[in-house]
């Protein structure tokens, strides 16, 4: 996998645009300058939880005697869900009911950032080739820099696209991530089956 096919894997896993109505309406109680400073605290909080992953994840699959197939067939199982909901989004909302207030962590850094499917993706590439670790923090940095652009231009894009257009994106994301999530299931269902004694 290259660094660019990396970058884009995990764009499409973090999803700035189906996240745009939803950061909208998280933030819409806030001052404009306030909003800017939680959106930029919530992005590098989800960078630094994804990053954490990406570094630690080969020990803590170690410590937790996880194999890098189990993880590869409960990322798939996990992205397929999500991209069913961004398919078919159900009435309240894909990640469910919200908390009122400012948002702190939850719900806008993790999950709606850095969720369990991101988190596992990227343990896949810091254990499955953890020679490349600098080529797989440069792909994260560039899915996240792409990520925090499109988000903290959302009312612009929210204005110029209009909730249809940014539903239609969405659904298309969803459509590429459930492609995904079966092939990331299929990997680790084929790694499984080639090394698993007859």
């Amino acid at each position: 996998m290259t660094i660019a096919s990396a970058a884009l894997l995990l764009f499409l896993i973090l999803d700035p645009l189906g996240n745009v109505p939803v950061f909208l309406s998280l933030l819409r109680g806030l001052p404009p300058q306030r909003q800017r400073i939680v959106l930029a605290r919530e992005l590098l909080i989800a960078l630094a939880v994804l990053m954490l992953f990406l570094w630690g994840g080969k020990y803590a699959l170690e410590l937790m005697h996880l194999r890098q197939e189990s993880v590869s067939i409960a990322g798939g199982i996990v992205l397929f869900l999500i991209g069913i909901r961004m398919i078919f989004p159900p009435p309240e909302g894909l990640m469910g009911e919200i908390p009122d207030g400012e948002p702190f962590i939850v719900p806008m850094a993790i999950p709606l950032v850095a969720g369990p499917s991101g988190m596992a993706a990227v343990m896949l590439m810091g254990s499955n080739d953890p020679d490349r670790l600098g080529d797989w923090s440069l792909a994260l940095l560039i899915a996240w820099g792409a990520t925090a652009a499109i988000l903290f231009s959302a009312t612009l894009l929210y204005k110029l696209l209009g909730r249809r257009a940014l539903t239609a994106i969405e659904r298309l994301m969803g459509m590429l991530l459930v492609a995904i999530s079966v092939q990331m299931f299929l990997d680790g269902l084929g790694t499984y089956l080639q090394i698993a004694p007859p």
